[in-house]
C-alpha cells in the first residue's frame, strides 16, 4: 500500500482520483476546503480529509501531520476564464509553492501536478499540439497562472510529472458541459467559419487512468510532462448540441463574422475590467476562441512512454454523463 496526498479532493477530478485510489486499496490522505465534501469521500477514516486553504498553510505543521507520503497528486486551484490575477496567483501559484514545501519536507518519491492545455491557446487553429511546442502568451489569467505554476515545479528538483488534461467532462462535472449548456439556455450561440471549431474532450475516467498510470510507472513518468485527451476530434457544435439535448435545452446558433466579434468581445472585457466588481462579461475572448477554433493534442509522448491511450469514446463518455439519454445520430 502506498501513501497519497491528493490536493483539491473536493473538486471533480480530485475527487475521481480519490475514489479510485481507494478502490486500489491505497492509503490516502486528501484536502479540500468544503469539509462536508471531505466527508463525503470514501476515506479510512476522517482525519485523512484535511480542511485547508492551500495557499495559506502552515507548511510545516501540515508535513509532520502527514508524516511520509510517496506520492502527491495535485489538483487543487482556481480554474476559470476570467478573474483578477491576484486571485489565480492566490489558488495556483502560491498554492503550487506552499504543496512544493510539503513534498520535499515529506520526502515524495513523485509528485504528479494537474496542469491545463489552455497554455498551448492560440487565436488559430492548432492540431496535434505537442508537450514541447513553443508556448504562446497566455490567453487569460487562469493560463499565465498555470504555466507560471508549471515553472515552479519544474525548477523545484522534485521528482515530477506535470500532466495536462484537455476538456474534462463527466457526472459531477460543474464546469465544462454545465458552462457550455447555460450558454445554450440563456442567448444563442455564435457560430464562426461555418462552425467548423473542433476539440478532444476527455471523460474524467480516461483522465483518472492516465493518472493512475502514471503514478504506477513512476521509473517511466519522472521528469516528463504529458498531454491527455480523449483523442478524438469533435466539433465543437456538434458536442453543445448533445449535451444541451440531453438537458432539455434546444441551442439556438446565429452565425457570425469572427473579427467584429473578437473587437465586440475584447470591448466587454475592458468594460468589465473597470468596474469595481470587475464581473465576469457574459463572452470572453477564451471562450469565443473556444468556439472559433480547433484545438487538438498530440498524445504519442504518453503512448510512447507508458503505453497510455483513452478508452472513452464521446459515444461512451455520453452514456456515462447522461444516462438514460439518447444521443441524436443525426448531429455532428
Amino acid at each position: 500500500m502506498s501513501r497519497y496526498l491528493v490536493t483539491g479532493a473536493t473538486g471533480f477530478l480530485g475527487g475521481a482520483i480519490v475514489r479510485r485510489l481507494r478502490e486500489n486499496g491505497e492509503h490516502v490522505i486528501a484536502t479540500g476546503r468544503d469539509r462536508n465534501k471531505l466527508d463525503a469521500l470514501p476515506l479510512e477514516n476522517q482525519k485523512c480529509g484535511v480542511s485547508l486553504d492551500l495557499a495559506t498553510v502552515d507548511t510545516v505543521a501540515l508535513a509532520a501531520t502527514i508524516g511520509g507520503l510517496d506520492c502527491i497528486i495535485h489538483c487543487a486551484g482556481l480554474s476559470s476564464p476570467w478573474g483578477r490575477r491576484s486571485e489565480f496567483e492566490y489558488s495556483n501559484i502560491r498554492a503550487t509553492e506552499k504543496i512544493i514545501a510539503v513534498a520535499k519536507a515529506c520526502g515524495v518519491r513523485h509528485f504528479i501536478h494537474i496542469s491545463t492545455p489552455a497554455i498551448y491557446f492560440r487565436f488559430r487553429d492548432q492540431w496535434n499540439v505537442a508537450e514541447d511546442c513553443t508556448l504562446p502568451q497566455p490567453v487569460n489569467e487562469y493560463a499565465r497562472s498555470k504555466a507560471l505554476a508549471e515553472r515552479l515545479i519544474l525548477e523545484s528538483g522534485i521528482p515530477y510529472t506535470i500532466v495536462r488534461p484537455r476538456g474534462l467532462y463527466g457526472r459531477g462535472d460543474t464546469s465544462l458541459l454545465p458552462r457550455l449548456i447555460s450558454a445554450a439556455k440563456a442567448a444563442p450561440l455564435p457560430r464562426f467559419r461555418n462552425g467548423r471549431a473542433a476539440t478532444d474532450i476527455t471523460h474524467v475516467d480516461d483522465v483518472v487512468d492516465a493518472i493512475m498510470t502514471i503514478a504506477g510507472r513512476r521509473e517511466d513518468a519522472v521528469g516528463e510532462i504529458f498531454n491527455v485527451s480523449g483523442g478524438e476530434a469533435i466539433s465543437i457544435e456538434h458536442i453543445v448540441e448533445q449535451a444541451a439535448r440531453a438537458s432539455g435545452v434546444v441551442p439556438v446558433w446565429r452565425n457570425l463574422p469572427l473579427l467584429p466579434a473578437r473587437l465586440a468581445v475584447r470591448t466587454g472585457e475592458l468594460l468589465a475590467r473597470l468596474k469595481p466588481t470587475r464581473p465576469e462579461p457574459r463572452v470572453t475572448s477564451y471562450s469565443l476562441g473556444i468556439f472559433a477554433f480547433s484545438q487538438t493534442l498530440d498524445l504519442s509522448r504518453i503512448n510512447q512512454r507508458l503505453q497510455w491511450r483513452p478508452a472513452i469514446s464521446w459515444e461512451e463518455g455520453f452514456a456515462r454523463t447522461f444516462p438514460g439519454k439518447a444521443m441524436d445520430r443525426g448531429k455532428g
